[in-house]
């Protein structure tokens, strides 16, 4: 696992921005796996400012969504559908055909499950995979002691989560689904490059027990260690727990520029 220190989320976004950039110019038709949040904004922000100079063209790339409400209305505007588009497909001038994502409104919510783990092997697979951390380790829904080899499944939100998302609903935590679709820990593992961008102080434990701690279910996102290339992009605030912090400086600052991220 890499780990780079850098100073703030914006320096963060444009890194991984770059990336993402350098990917595509290789593949044009890359399949990119994204997240929801405001931790990831600042990267499509910098993506979106380069396809806007010309310093890259987006439209030819594939989304795949990392997770979903279920029994939301694929067009209600908190569907993570919906804020991909917003946010994601629209500033980069990619159309919704190029848009998989598991269906949240399926009867056979375990079927579209499994469909979705089919479609992204059928897609060949997700060449890179951004994701977020939560305070508690979590990656996509996988919360704490999600099993490591998890597929894509159903997961029920625990009532703290529907609280804090309750203000993307007007305030009312009754408009909250109860339930998510989420890719598991071990269809995540499966994209070729993961990487991982964290910011502020309060996920600073989050990011030590990743990085240093055991690979264990407690902290779902420490199976990034079992990965062949996955990347962590911290600022100074989410890197204040590291004990390794200045070797993780030091390694990334002598590297070879062309090896990127």
């Amino acid at each position: 696992m890499e780990v780079v220190i850098v100073a703030d989320a914006q320096a963060g976004g444009e890194l991984i921005a770059e990336a993402v950039a350098h990917l595509l110019r290789r593949k044009p038709d890359a399949l990119l796996g994204v997240a929801t949040g405001s931790t990831p904004l600042p990267i499509y922000q910098a993506l979106a400012a380069k396809v806007r100079d010309g310093a890259v063209d987006a439209s030819r790339a594939r989304i795949a969504q990392l997770d979903e409400y279920v029994g939301l209305p694929a067009d209600h505007p908190e569907s993570y559908r919906s804020v991909l588009r917003r946010e994601v497909l629209e500033p980069l001038g990619i159309g919704m055909d190029a848009f998989m994502g598991p269906d949240g409104t399926a009867e056979d919510v375990q079927g579209a499950c499994e469909a979705y783990d089919r479609e992204l092997t059928e897609a060949g697979g997700v060449d890179l995979q951004l994701l977020g951390i939560g305070t508690d380790g979590h990656i996509g829904f996988n919360e704490p002691c999600s099993s490591l080899a998890s597929r894509t499944r159903i997961k029920t939100l625990t009532e703290q989560t529907r609280v804090d998302n309750a203000r993307f609903f007007d305030g009312d935590i009754d408009q909250v689904p109860h339930h998510v679709i989420t890719q598991g820990i071990g269809t995540i593992l499966e994209a070729r490059h993961l990487v991982l961008l964290a910011t502020g102080e309060g996920k600073a434990d989050a990011v030590a027990a990743t990085v240093e701690g055991p690979v264990a279910a407690v902290c779902p996102a420490s199976a990034l260690q079992l990965h062949p290339h996955a990347t962590v992009v911290v600022d100074e605030a989410a890197a204040s727990k590291l004990k390794l912090a200045d070797y993780f400086r030091h390694t990334y600052a002598n590297k070879p520029e062309w090896q990127g991220i």
